[in-house]
């Protein structure tokens, strides 16, 4: 990215973007128009028109332009992806080149020298144009291939990024090292959060995990099964030869000059080879901030005011997969300032946060949760996370420390906010211990957000309105949304928005604790006491237009 482009000096001229914040997230994005349109919330067609006054250059409606029209000796990949920009026509010796940011010279001085041709500069909307950059590049170098069509992959160059951790290869391998950057690359274009490579008595599949659906993404040859395993293997630092045991590694990929993505690998051995799942880490998710978290107000207020607290507990709770490891990472993120000591213990350690030291459990070497809590507590700490409380001894441990001058944030696995209380009480912690130590719990779910160009309103019965659970007084003010789908979605979806529901402990609720009280009677108190439970949190979403009811049946389990 250009940090001294026209373009962005024009929007901190007109005040649409701070300096400040530009040398800040200028490492996070790979464009000019996306940083501007990241950072200043600008729709892509707004920055377009804006480009196309400010600078005088032609727009042009990218949105129908179907890409297999682009002559093959046009699609240079290399500086397609390196500068965001994407060869449209050929019109003699001149070149139509569609960019998001028209001030980006070098880029179209590199595309000349490398066509020989000169090049005409057309503005497009940077969503649009991200779309069709896909479209290019997935049908050029798609993942569903013949074997016959997968052997061709060794003419192929390898570009950057190709400089991942492993070892040395022989040449037979360049096809699967060339496959499998391929499907690293379109994971993360695509916003996926998991990879999943399957294999299956006739066929094996590879399949994405985008806005917490699975997608089948590709399906290579069958007999390249145990290929690929050695190859992901390789990049993971893990042992090629033990096939029989479950194995755990970390591969880091480098996106740009500034950016790197780490995976975190993970191996198990089935009925007919490896299935291997690849988690995405992606550090930047740990800087979201808590504004786009999809907390209420109120909600956030709770939150804020339990961080800042001296002493006390915070639970996070949800199934795997819920958003619980951004949500306390977030919470970290407030707290890491040099005054404080913040001290983590992690299994595993999915982001790397500078400022706070994090500890790897293993149990191999008697480094438990509890062993390492117990270091901390020598280690003058402020703040301690742990990772999760599976145990009484971690249990007690944490509740000591949060009771005796520590803020402490952990998570548990339950399905509510009450569950969790009556979940440490059948651990065996006494009641008078979680009554006085936990200050305020989190449940939480992740549901799919509506793409905002799609969505269409849907209108439903009040009767079915009041039986899913809306209040019957604002049934009129009630206008829900449907997914429809279109080239920027994914089923009408894009992005996932957390569905909280944060409990703090109020004396009541102490009370019933004190007293034995189910999670029933606490469900019960903490409504009447205005904390919304899951299934109410998610239905303000749908009612706010940013879901729609259909997910939130799905993650409420209505």
């Amino acid at each position: 990215m250009n940090i001294n482009s026209p373009l962005l000096r024009k929007f901190i001229t007109l005040g649409r973007i701070d300096a400040e914040t530009v040398k800040l997230k200028q490492r996070e994005y790979n464009s000019t128009a996306e940083l501007i349109s990241k950072s200043c919330q600008i729709d892509g067609h707004e920055l377009a028109e804006q480009c196309t006054d400010l600078f005088r250059v032609p727009y042009f409606d990218i949105k129908d332009f179907d890409v297999s029209l682009i002559s093959e000796e046009l699609i240079k990949e290399k500086l397609i992806r390196e500068h965001h920009i994407l060869p449209l026509i050929k019109k003699g010796r001149k070149l139509y080149i569609a960019a998001s940011d028209p001030t980006d010279y070098g880029a179209f001085e590199n595309f000349e020298f490398s066509t020989g041709l000169s090049c005409e500069v057309v503005v497009v909307d940077y969503n649009q144009l991200e779309n069709k950059i896909e479209q290019l590049l997935d049908a050029t170098g798609g993942l569903h291939l013949s074997e016959d069509e997968f052997k061709e992959l060794g003419d192929l160059e390898t570009e950057k990024p190709k400089d991942i951790s492993g070892s040395d290869e022989d040449k037979d391998d360049a096809p699967i090292i060339v496959y499998i950057n391929k499907i690293l690359m379109d994971a993360i274009k695509k916003g996926a959060s998991d990879l999943h490579f399957e294999p299956y008595e006739h066929r094996y599949r590879v399949r994405f995990r985008i806005d917490g659906i699975l997608h089948e993404m590709a399906s290579p040859p069958n007999s390249l099964a145990s290929r690929l395993s050695a190859r992901i293997k390789v990049m993971s630092r893990l042992d090629i030869a033990e096939k029989r045991k479950p194995q755990d590694g970390r591969i880091k990929l480098k996106i740009t000059e500034r950016k790197s993505i780490d995976f975190r690998v993970s191996t198990l051995p089935t009925l007919w080879g490896e299935k291997i799942v690849m988690r995405i880490l992606d550090s930047s998710s740990a800087m979201l901030g808590i504004d786009v978290l999809g907390y209420e107000p109120e909600q956030k207020k709770l939150y804020m005011d339990a961080l800042e607290q001296p002493q006390g507990m915070i639970l996070v709770t949800g199934p795997t997969g819920s958003g619980k490891t951004v949500s306390l990472y977030t919470g970290l993120n407030i707290l890491n300032q040099p005054e404080r000591n913040i001290s983590t213990a992690e299994d595993p350690v999915e982001i790397n946060l500078e400022g706070i030291n994090q500890v790897q459990i293993n149990p191999k070497a008697d480094m438990t949760f509890a062993n390492a809590l117990k270091a901390f507590l020598r280690q003058d700490p402020d703040v301690v996370m742990v990772g999760e409380i599976r145990d009484l001894e971690t249990a007690e441990i944490s509740i000591k420390a949060a009771q005796t001058g520590h803020l402490v944030l952990s998570t548990l696995h339950t399905n509510s906010a009450p569950e969790t209380l009556t979940r440490l009480l059948n651990m065996g912690v006494p009641a008078y211990n979680v009554a006085s130590s936990i200050s305020l719990i989190i449940a939480q779910r992740l549901a799919r957000r509506l793409c905002p160009k799609c969505k269409t309103p849907e209108k439903l019965p009040d009767e079915e309105l009041i039986r899913q659970g809306f209040d019957k007084d604002t049934l009129s003010e009630i206008q829900l949304f449907a997914p429809k789908g279109c080239d920027s979605c994914t089923e009408g979806y894009k992005g996932r928005v957390g569905i909280y529901e944060v409990m703090q402990i109020t004396p009541e609720i102490a009370q019933i604790i004190m007293r034995g009280g189910n999670s029933l009677e606490i469900a019960e108190v903490a409504l009447k006491s205005g904390f919304n439970n899951l299934r109410l949190s998610g239905l303000k979403k749908a009612a706010d237009g940013v879901t729609s009811l259909a997910e939130v049946n799905r993650v409420t389990s209505f």
